[in-house]
């Protein structure tokens, strides 16, 4: 049976949730389509040890509703994946999210009727819907990437996977393990993994940016110090560059004396994480200054590892400070002091195959009882490629995308109307706070569906020139920064075969909002609007 809806929504994270929430009180009949068995998209898959946020916790959160902002209490100044998912879980029942959601159920295509201007979107399961608008939730890191290894099936141990993680824990004591990756998951993982493990071999492709977290319990005095201030928080927030209220230091690199840079640097080393990319305005962009940070970074890095040839893998010599992600890290570096840990450079001895009892890497070949592929996600597309998305004329979207990805402000594709994407190429989604990115994104949607609602229309797309524009806009302003050139999965560069070009809007927070605002004041400009 075909149910019709006026709004279906892929994915049931924060963008999700906020979507339904307000898509609901506009009146609205929503359907939610959620692979997982609940709420909580990204924090519903990885659940490996050591999940955590890296964005501080009381900026990780919804900023619409000032009773939710003052209800739920966090316990740490970074939430771990079980807090954020209990909190995800609460904002579901305040506002009776699930009852709008089918879940454990994958979208397997979805197909534009131009006659009827409607999508019907079918599921792995079955199911059949029909509604005049598709919102695509479905996050920016949600499609896991395996590597592709000879004899990788072979392996007659236990396999796990950092992006879809057992929901029991999984006990590694006495065992002898293997971790391949070492991105923002294994970073987190590895640690963890270590203080059971009976023997831990980490293997290395590339050696990333780790900062301490410098992590702590939030005491009833911090607590409520934040309450006081987080109206002024949030507007630091909506109007800074990452959705977060930091800001860097206020003197040019230039003007600051060479002995006073020390001193900055160090205390946006304390501040944790990736705020340490805050220190100067421009780290990402002017080659001194990221060199300068660089340098600081090593003789933090130096204080950490024992090992002369450890800490050489350990250094990253591939990417600028900060044009990968920065990792967020608890003693991850100190953990190769211990005697059980061995790190593989993958650069010098690199996997040739995985056997039944183990890998091999170089000329040597290290059973173990456990392999954990914690190698990361197809980013920004993967969830929308691996869908069958016909639009008009039977355009697939995996087709149209198979060269750099085409949007108009992220949000609209040519070709497809009514198809309404979150958080996708070329929007800040990953560079920014994804609570707030959420609320914007969500709220940007919707209100095209009112405008389209207001004004009898019922198809809406992005102009191909329009989309053309914005599209090279944000390589641009990628192309300036250090970013353009790094090899990261923000480029694609961890798929092979993929179109290389930096995917995230670079252009910063609150200039995006401008932006987006400023083309719905001009009455949706640069879209093409039409009625059946």
């Amino acid at each position: 049976m075909t149910t019709e809806h006026d709004l279906i929504i892929v994915g049931a994270g924060l963008a999700g949730i906020y979507t339904t929430i307000h898509a609901v009180e506009r009146g609205l009949d929503v359907l939610g389509i959620e692979a997982g068995s609940d709420v909580g998209g990204t924090w519903y898959w990885n659940r490996y040890p050591g999940a955590r946020c890296d964005v501080e916790s009381i900026d990780y959160s919804f900023s619409f509703d000032d009773e939710l902002q003052s209800e739920w209490r966090w316990s740490e100044r970074y939430a771990t994946q079980p807090e954020i998912l209990r909190y995800l879980n609460h904002v579901a029942d305040r506002y009776d999210v699930r009852r709008h959601y089918r879940f454990d159920q994958r979208l397997d295509s979805a197909t534009w009727d131009e006659e009827e201007h409607r999508w019907t979107v079918r599921t792995e399961d079955g199911l059949v819907a029909t509604a005049r608008w598709l919102i695509m939730a479905t996050g920016s890191l949600s499609r896991p990437q395996l590597p592709t290894i000879p004899g990788r099936d072979a392996f007659t141990g236990e396999v796990l996977q950092t992006s879809a993680w057992p929901d029991e824990p999984v006990d590694f004591t006495g065992k002898r393990v293997a971790v391949i990756g070492t991105g923002s998951s294994g970073v987190q993982a590895i640690p963890h993994i270590a203080e059971q493990a009976d023997e831990l071999v980490v293997y290395q492709r590339s050696a990333n940016y780790s900062i301490p977290a410098l992590n702590r319990p939030i005491d009833d005095e911090e607590w409520d110090r934040q309450q006081a201030g987080l109206a002024e928080r949030r507007e630091l927030s909506w109007n800074g560059a990452a959705g977060s209220p930091w800001t860097s230091h206020p003197v040019p690199f230039s003007e600051v004396p060479e002995d006073e840079r020390e001193a900055i640097f160090e205390e946006s080393w304390k501040r944790g994480g990736v705020l340490f990319a805050k220190a100067f305005q421009g780290l990402t962009v002017d080659r001194e200054i990221n060199d300068a940070a660089r340098v600081f970074f090593e003789r933090k890095l130096a204080e950490r590892v024992e090992d002369p040839q450890v800490l050489a893998d350990l250094t990253p010599d591939d990417h600028p400070l900060g044009t990968k992600r920065i990792c967020t890290d608890t003693n991850y570096y100190e953990t190769y002091n211990l005697p059980h840990v061995t790190l593989v450079n993958l650069r010098r001895d690199p996997i040739t195959e995985v056997t039944p009892k183990g890998i091999k890497a170089g000329d040597q070949l290290r059973e173990h009882d456990v392999i954990v592929y914690a190698t990361g996600f197809d980013a920004m597309t993967g969830a929308l490629t691996s869908v069958d998305i016909r639009g008009r004329e039977n355009r697939s979207l995996k087709e149209e995308w198979r060269g750099f990805p085409s949007t108009y402000l992220g949000v609209a594709l040519p070709g497809f109307p009514n198809l309404l994407v979150l958080n996708g190429p070329g929007t800040p989604s990953v560079l920014s706070n994804m609570a707030l990115g959420a609320e914007q994104q969500g709220d940007y949607a919707l209100r095209i569906v009112d405008h389209c609602g207001a004004h009898g229309i019922t198809s809406i797309e992005a102009r191909e020139d329009a989309a053309a524009e914005w599209t090279q806009h944000s390589l641009d302003l990628a192309n300036a920064t250090l970013f353009g050139s790094a090899p990261s999965w923000y480029t694609g560069s961890n798929i092979k075969g993929k179109a290389r070009g930096f995917l995230p809007y670079i252009g910063g927070f609150r200039n995006y909002i401008e932006r987006v605002d400023k083309v719905a004041a001009d009455g949706y400009s640069g879209f093409v609007l039409s009625s059946r």
